[in-house]
């Protein structure tokens, strides 16, 4: 497993990457006006507020958008492709740029997992039992 101190600079990512490698999708929510926000930025994008909870997605939600990656951006990924990344929207109304089973189309209920990929733990978005 990814020492996750090594993935970022910025310790909100740290930490969303940390999660990641326990199994858990985090996401932040306004103490102020309760809206959600993915990715963690430590303040509320939509008042201001930097009084925000960071919370953890049960997991689930629908397809937006997928498409098949056949050339990866470094040798590192090569033996992976073709895989598929897909937007997901997460039934707490974030939406996150994940894996996904190539399979998969827009409109399609999920269900995260996490796979290895490359260096780190990554969610792997299938289809909703």
């Amino acid at each position: 497993m990814t020492d996750t101190t090594t993935l970022s600079t910025d310790p909100l990512a740290r930490d969303w990457w940390a999660g990641i490698a326990q199994g858990r999708i985090g996401y932040e929510v306004c103490a102020d006006c309760s809206t959600a926000q993915f990715y963690p930025r430590g303040h509320c994008t939509a008042c201001g507020s930097t009084r925000v909870e960071t919370r953890t997605a049960a997991g689930t939600g629908t397809i937006f958008s997928i498409t098949v990656v056949h050339r990866p951006p470094s040798a590192a990924l090569q033996p992976f492709a073709p895989y598929a990344i897909a937007l997901v929207d997460l039934d707490e109304g974030v939406r996150l740029m994940a894996h996904a089973d190539p399979a998969l189309a827009i409109g399609a209920r999920v269900r995260a997992m996490f796979v290895p990929f490359g260096d780190r733990t990554v969610p792997r978005f299938a289809a909703a039992a």
